[in-house]
């Protein structure tokens, strides 16, 4: 298979660059990946770094209007914040990745830092949080599950979005320029930038665009132990749901780590397509008109994260819900058994792998997040693949064993109000 062309360049302020020339599109993706996230923030002001993705729409230093400049220059925009990071990626003819660069570092450098901007933000965010957490069915389901499975002392113990609304209300103009000047930095960044521009071109644009950006002080990571559970704790929610939801969370390894890439393993083993195991053995098997639909999958998370097994049931009865849960733990610990996973699954599985990664990378600008992702990482993206590829039955039947037969989880069960 023919390697991605990668170049790799990294400025004096610490800014790295990643790049992969294109030939088949007029357009290019530049991609900003800021190493700060949830994980950063306290409990005592929870949503600040979804927050912050907004307020870097709201105007910089040169720049009143972000997307003003960037849609005029053919061009758009938008941004993810996760528990590890913050992105922001635009899109633009190539001929204009000047532009592109050019806000992006007058951002970099340093924001407006307007009241009015924050009012804003703070009120979209609001409104975001009451739309996603309050008025969706299993809306704040994630809220439950990530306390009872971290407990409260860890970052990861709540969603991207925050605790309460509360937190966004009260954040004032302090609040934001010690975030800014804490994690906003070029030698807190990578920089990705795919498309039809050479690498020798895009390696003088950004010292052009980003040189004078000054290196800061980032502030350091001090993050507690994941409070996972010591035993298998159970807790039951009820909401204005349509039917009850079954989630088991269970610790597991860390990103870079051998465990992590086998429990991604695992979940592709039990719920990737009509022939994965959750699907053949329980929807339609043993399972059938109890579990309407089983899925499988992992937090992945720059800290310890978790393996969700969830299932949408048809039955809110006690009895039905614990035959469920019985039926569901039976058969992921299944894939624990020495010997139960055959080569001929397992290819299927990375073979399914390698598809999804390599389509992902044929549009300029998901192969842009996922070379910043690689470079955030200190991966090569042409050995993704092939160091997946290593993985052997057992790897897989070992990591099931510690998972599902040694670890404790954290299990919400998810119920329709009463009454």
């Amino acid at each position: 298979m023919k390697e991605i062309p990668v170049g790799h360049h990294t400025l004096p302020n610490g800014l790295r660059l990643v790049h992969s020339y294109d030939p088949c599109t007029a357009m290019v993706a530049v991609d900003v990946l800021y190493d700060v996230g949830t994980r950063d923030e306290s409990r005592r002001l929870t949503g600040m770094a979804h927050l912050f993705e907004h307020l870097m729409f709201g105007g910089s230093v040169n720049v009143p209007a972000f997307d003003v400049v960037l849609e005029a220059a053919g061009g758009r925009s938008n941004a993810w914040t996760s528990p590890d990071f913050t992105n922001f990626y635009d899109t633009l003819p190539a001929q204009n990745l000047d532009t592109a660069l050019y806000l992006e570092s007058d951002r970099m450098l340093g924001l407006a830092f307007s009241e009015r901007s924050l009012e804003v933000q703070r009120g979209v965010v609001v409104e975001e949080f009451k739309q996603q957490c309050l008025d969706r069915p299993y809306g704040d389901l994630f809220h439950h599950l990530r306390r009872i499975a971290y407990g409260e002392a860890h970052p990861y113990s709540w969603p991207t979005i925050g605790l309460v609304p509360e937190h966004i209300a009260q954040v004032g103009m302090a609040d934001v320029k010690d975030w800014f000047y804490a994690h906003y930095a070029p030698n807190n960044a990578v920089i990705s930038i795919v498309g039809n521009v050479g690498f020798d071109e895009a390696c003088r644009a950004v010292e052009r665009w980003f040189a004078d950006v000054p290196w800061r002080d980032v502030k350091s990571r001090n993050l507690p132990d994941a409070g996972f559970p010591k035993a298998d704790v159970v807790e039951t929610v009820y909401g204005d749901v349509p039917m009850p939801l079954l989630v088991m969370a269970f610790p597991m390894d860390a990103y870079g780590t051998p465990g992590y890439f086998a429990a991604d393993t695992v979940t592709d083993i039990l719920s990737a397509g009509r022939a994965a195991r959750l699907n053949l053995n329980l929807v339609n098997g043993s399972a059938r008109g109890l579990i309407c639909d089983a899925d499988a999958s992992i937090i992945g998370s720059e800290g310890p994260g978790l393996l969700l097994l969830v299932a949408r049931l048809t039955s809110d009865s006690d009895a039905d819900i614990d035959i469920a849960r019985r039926l569901m733990l039976e058969e992921v610990r299944r894939l624990a058994v020495p010997g139960s996973l055959s080569a001929r699954e397992l290819e299927r599985t990375l073979n399914n792998f390698e598809a999804t990664f390599r389509f992902s990378n044929v549009g300029y600008l998901a192969r842009a997040t996922n070379l910043a992702m690689a470079e955030m990482h200190g991966e090569d993206i042409n050995r993704i693949v092939a160091d997946r590829r290593k993985l052997t039955p057992a790897d897989i039947e070992r990591t099931a064993d510690l998972i599902f037969n040694r670890t404790p989880s954290a299990t919400l069960i998810y119920r329709p109000s009463r009454g």
